[in-house]
């Protein structure tokens, strides 16, 4: 069913999708070019290696730089001259409590993660209300939780904020047309668990009712699917892919 959708409205749409090259991001754009859209794929210089097509195109930059942010929304219409679907995947994790957070790793955290969705949404959004367009945005179980010192006490906070900026755009935006949904993953099967080692991922994966991680593939399927006009009226919404980890 999602697939189908978004088959359907697909060919036709350009996409902004950032954090690209990190894993949730990167089967994104899989996902919807193989289904047809158009992508604008945005991440640091380092992680980006594709080429430049008629419909594809690489942009590198800061997330947390406001003139590279500019930058790459007026790249994006200059090259497919609209865009009607913002995905905003960027996550950066921390560790440890609040005692072993410094003022500038707690700045940093809120740089990567909130203040960028900030900026690409303020720079997006006019071009989204001439498309009648849509955005998904990324928080985090962590961000529904209250988290731990897994992922650290400034992702977490920073996480809870994109939950509320999601839906303050969902009623800010709702006028012009524009749908803004939010996703909310418990652990991915991605590298970002790979820093846990064996033995963490073992524990943490017993928190799972479900008994298994979700793969970037499946949250990249609700990417899609939130999208697709199949979710026409749906707006406003945060949505949980934690296997049974968090119910409300």
């Amino acid at each position: 069913m999602p697939a189908q959708g978004v088959k359907e409205n697909g060919p036709s749409k350009v996409t902004l999708d950032t954090g690209a090259a990190g894993g949730i991001g990167q089967a994104v754009v899989s996902r919807l070019r193989a289904n047809g859209a158009r992508v604008a794929a945005f991440d640091m210089p380092s992680r980006l290696k594709a080429r430049t097509t008629g419909r594809f195109l690489p942009l590198s930059g800061d997330v947390t730089c406001e003139s590279d942010v500019v930058h790459a929304v007026a790249r994006t219409v200059e090259h497919f001259g609209r865009i009607d679907w913002l995905v905003h995947t960027v996550g950066k994790v921390g560790s440890g409590g609040i005692d072993h957070c410094s003022l500038d790793m707690w700045r940093s955290q809120m740089a990567v993660n909130l203040d960028s969705a900030f900026l690409f949404c303020r720079e997006a959004a006019p071009h989204l209300a001439q498309a009648l367009g849509a955005a998904v945005l990324f928080s985090s179980t962590n961000g529904r939780t209250g988290g731990s010192a897994v992922s650290g006490a400034a992702y977490a906070v920073a996480k809870a904020g994109i939950l509320n900026l999601a839906r303050f755009l969902a009623r800010d935006w709702a006028g012009a047309g524009v749908r803004v949904n939010c996703i909310a993953p418990g652990p991915v099967d991605t590298v970002m668990l790979d820093r846990l080692g064996p033995s963490g991922r073992a524990r943490l994966l017993k928190t799972i009712p479900l008994g298994r991680f979700s793969t970037a593939q499946q949250v990249a399927a609700q990417v899609a699917f939130l999208l697709s006009d199949d979710c026409g009226a749906v707006s406003g919404e945060v949505f949980n892919t934690s296997g049974a980890l968090v119910l409300d």
